[in-house]
């Protein structure tokens, strides 16, 4: 879209443009951004804007080009510290996180980028908190296995046990009596030692 050439300005027109990019300076934004804004109110090229604030009108303004830079420095220590206190988080009682809404006007580059890097900041933390879940699950999984096998090789243990005692019962009656028990049940020693109960026929 190409705009009609105007070789003359007006004061009118200096100041409009002096008003637009100290605004932008104030809030953070770059003098591009306020020469494109410049450029479609008064239909002009941005490059026109750009050209007329650094040859004729920035002289004019040095002190509120001045003034308008400190004032952004102080915004952006004042974000500072409230990103460094967006740490803390604020709940209702209900439990939940408090979120304020602004109206568009009132919003400038300065808040938006402290929005950002405080969401990219929980994100982070988000998947961080996510990261250790899964560990713990993993973990707990690992140890409900464990829990399972100790159980299993406690009833086995227990079963070998009373088998044992069985049997010791029954070779202490037999050196006490002197001879064999009316029981089927049978044990005989294998070759590598171990005891095998059998039912005799």
């Amino acid at each position: 879209m190409s705009k009609p050439r105007q070789d003359a300005w007006q004061e009118e027109a200096d100041l409009l443009l002096a008003d637009i990019v100290l605004r932008h300076i104030r809030e953070g934004s770059t003098q591009l951004n306020a020469f494109e804004e410049a450029g479609n109110k008064m239909k002009r090229t941005a490059a026109a804007c750009g050209f007329r604030w650094n040859a004729v009108v920035r002289h004019e303004f040095d002190e509120q080009v001045a003034e308008a830079k400190e004032a952004r420095k102080e915004k952006l220590k004042l974000l500072g510290k409230a990103s460094r206190a967006a740490n803390l988080r604020v709940l209702t009682p209900g439990g939940e996180e408090d979120h304020r809404s602004f109206p568009l006007s009132s919003l400038s580059l300065d808040i938006v980028i402290a929005y950002l890097a405080r969401l990219q900041r929980s994100e982070g933390s988000n998947s961080r908190v996510e990261q250790l879940h899964q560990l713990t699950t993993k973990r707990a999984d690992d140890l409900e296995q464990r829990l399972q096998l100790a159980e299993h090789e406690n009833r086995l243990l227990r079963q070998e046990r009373e088998e044992f005692m069985v049997m010791m019962d029954r070779a202490r009656q037999l050196v006490a009596l002197g001879q064999e028990l009316p029981d089927r049940t049978q044990f005989q020693m294998e070759a590598n030692g171990n005891l095998v109960r059998f039912e005799q026929i």
